[in-house]
């Protein structure tokens, strides 16, 4: 009999929001304030649940601790403190613990980012969207166009300076927006890292509902190409290694609980929505908050499904992992269906070869779950 997986990579989801945003399909509960007291006390009933399931165990240190959500911010100054509580104080003292949290600029205050790095976080990602106030209004978003440059000042005077920004891109037009002068106001931030998401049209969102009755238009695919491109070259041009298809940094300042997801190794998500990992089993929590808290409170598993990835699934995860970042995946052998296939993947544009490695193009980025099974199909063959 195997023992449990030990981790040192977790993430921790803090659900509330203060408003559901036009786009979010995420697992949120919407309140005025976060309750922080109920928070901690649910993912303490979860972790003592899942010691006696004796399938993972949190390693002595712990490497990367993410607080995502949701909005972790709206939790206040305490939340971090208490979070250190449930996980243990003494799993967070090595030197190389990368704790993230995430906060959106109008809950990021003083108190907040001052008490959260005395209690340890060292990196923050904050929740920009765009600096233009027509679009933030059409998104639900509560800050305004200054709110982003407020809230990593507030982050800088607390002593965190390892920040990255959340951009969207791919709005429809008549937001407004300049997409370009968004990037342009970003980079002014000077922050080390900045992540780009593309919006998507979910069926079961406020914007879902508003495309399906015709009063907004779905994303436009053309503009949704032109401006990652865009956005590729402009980062990149000043600076920034797009290491991932969604992510650009500074040397020395890419996410490394991130990186631990793509590279398959274990980790351990706790709160409701949160989905964990030991090889070759993935499972996942319940979404509802309210389903989630009565669960740990009683003493029962929060889990909802999970699903064991067979050699197939494995192989073509492991492909679609490795050409989502700048590592890519080994060039496959001379002559081998998979040697041509990559081959016409950089006569197209879509690739690089790096050594022995075979590495996607932004233009590739934007194919990546094709080029994946289309690489899959080739070496299984």
């Amino acid at each position: 009999m195997t023992g449990p997986t030990e981790v040192d990579v977790v993430y921790v989801h803090a659900p509330f929001c203060s408003r559901r945003c036009v786009y979010c399909d995420f697992a949120v509960q919407v309140r005025r304030e976060g309750d922080a007291a109920e928070w901690v006390r649910s993912l303490a009933g979860e972790l003592a649940i899942l010691e006696q399931e004796h399938v993972f165990t949190l390693a002595p240190a712990l490497r990367t601790l993410y607080v995502g959500g949701g909005t972790p911010s709206l939790l206040g100054p305490t939340a971090m403190a208490r979070l250190a509580d449930v996980v243990g104080r003494d799993r967070l003292t090595s030197p190389e613990l990368e704790w993230t949290a995430e906060a959106n600029p109008e809950s990021l205050t003083p108190d907040v980012a001052d008490a959260w790095a005395a209690e340890g976080v060292n990196r923050l990602s904050i929740g920009v969207q765009s600096f233009d106030d027509g679009a933030l209004r059409w998104m639900g978003r509560l800050h305004g166009s200054a709110g982003a440059a407020t809230a990593v000042g507030v982050a800088r005077a607390a002593g965190i300076t390892n920040l990255s920004v959340d951009l969207i891109f791919g709005l429809p037009r008549s937001s407004g927006r300049s997409w370009a002068d968004d990037l342009q106001r970003a980079l002014a931030l000077d922050v080390p890292h900045i992540s780009l998401y593309g919006l998507t049209v979910e069926a079961g969102t406020a914007l879902g509902r508003a495309v399906r009755e015709g009063r907004e238009q779905p994303v436009d695919d053309r503009q949704y190409r032109e401006e990652f491109l865009h956005a590729s070259e402009v980062l990149t041009g000043a600076g920034y290694d797009q290491y991932e298809v969604s992510n650009f940094a500074r040397p020395g300042a890419r996410s490394r609980h991130n990186g631990a997801y793509w590279t398959g190794e274990p980790y351990l998500g706790i709160g409701n929505g949160a989905h964990s990992f030991a090889p070759p089993i993935r499972r996942w929590n319940v979404r509802s908050w309210d389903d989630y808290a009565a669960a740990c409170a009683e003493g029962r598993s929060p889990e909802a499904e999970r699903e064991v990835l067979d050699a197939e699934a494995e192989a073509l995860e492991g492909i679609w992992l490795g050409l989502r970042t700048d590592g890519g995946v080994s060039v496959p052998r001379q002559g081998s269906p998979g040697d041509r296939v990559t081959t016409r993947w950089v006569e197209k544009g879509w690739a690089t070869r790096r050594d022995d490695r075979v590495v996607l193009t932004s233009a590739g980025w934007l194919l990546l779950d094709e080029l994946a099974v289309e690489l899959d199909t080739a070496v299984s063959a």
